[in-house]
């Protein structure tokens, strides 16, 4: 496993993420346990969860899993969604923050968090009020970094401004979608957090499980699969001519001796401004197939080639967050 600087900090995360949306939404704890299990022993040391995956129960999950290996782990959580039924169980604001992230590290059963993320720009609430909080949850411990998700740049130079202003700790990471599919933080984001030295943890690497080539073309998904139940993500990534690039980089990852999931993992991990990649693993054999290509970095004549296949079907339809 390489380990990668976390933008301008000091600290080192692995190339490879653990991501757990599955864990107490598709899987139980005990298939969670496994996979916990096989992604530290394979080198990652950065676990991503969020308070809203399976309703809290991913972080639950975590919470009895880590025990003892807490210490060695950057363990992400994130704030923004709807986790009740009261008017104030949402967004970025400093009521709703600070009981957050109680809740977050009881179900974690821990007394800090390495990475605390707002899940996505909240416009209700200024932002110099979610930073404030956040700054506060610094300064009290319970919080060592702090990192945005699916933010636009504007919004990342807005909340840097912010932070430059006031002396409040900024945003150290942001947490985008990146594939061969979704390519859009090119154009600004990765311009943006390269002169800002912040850490790119991207998310969705194999586009949802398209480029693996689990799903072809005029063929019904699979039954059991998310897309036979209708994902709306998914879904949304059929109007990007996902399944027809998943299919143009079948024979470059031939000649590379890889899977389609293996190439396009390994496509992202050799693009620039990336610090680590989210595997989101609801099988044991995702992470070991993935293991087997933790070094591979692809040359700049093969990311060439990568553009060349592609291009032509990058579509200009975004995917919503």
């Amino acid at each position: 496993m390489e380990y990668r600087k976390f933008g301008r900090t000091g600290l080192k995360v692995s190339a490879v993420s653990l991501g757990t949306m599955a864990f107490g939404r598709w899987i139980d704890e005990k298939a969670s346990a496994t996979i916990l299990d096989l992604a530290l022993e394979k080198g990652i040391n950065v676990v991503d969860t969020a308070n809203v995956y399976g309703g809290g129960e991913s972080e639950r999950i975590l919470g009895n899993l880590l025990k003892e290996r807490r210490a060695d782990i950057v363990l992400a959580t994130k704030v923004h969604g709807r986790v009740g039924e009261g008017v104030n169980d949402s967004g970025q604001s400093r009521y709703h923050i600070f009981k957050a992230v109680e809740d977050s590290l009881k179900r974690l059963k821990t007394d800090y968090l390495d990475l605390y993320q707002v899940h996505r720009f909240d416009p209700n609430t200024p932002l110099e009020e979610t930073l404030r909080a956040l700054d506060d949850l610094v300064r009290q411990g319970k919080v060592r970094y702090i990192g945005a998700s699916n933010f636009a740049a504007w919004q990342l130079a807005k909340a840097h401004g912010i932070s430059a202003l006031h002396s409040l700790h900024r945003f150290e990471s942001l947490q985008p979608e990146y594939s061969l599919i979704s390519r859009e933080i090119e154009n600004e984001i990765i311009p943006f957090v390269q002169s800002e030295q912040l850490g790119v943890i991207v998310y969705s690497p194999l586009g949802r499980g398209i480029l693996s080539g689990k799903y072809r073309v005029g063929e019904a998904p699979p039954a059991g699969s998310r897309l036979a139940a209708g994902e709306e993500r998914l879904t949304q990534l059929l109007q990007k001519n996902a399944l027809q690039i998943a299919d143009a980089i079948k024979p470059l990852a031939s000649e590379h001796g890889l899977t389609g999931a293996q190439y396009a993992l390994s496509w992202v991990l050799s693009r620039p401004g990336i610090t680590s990649a989210i595997l989101g693993a609801s099988k044991p054999e995702h992470i070991t197939e993935a293991a087997k290509t933790w070094s591979v970095r692809l040359s700049d004549e093969a990311l060439e080639q990568a553009d060349k296949a592609t291009t032509s079907l990058q579509s200009k339809v975004a995917v919503a967050i």
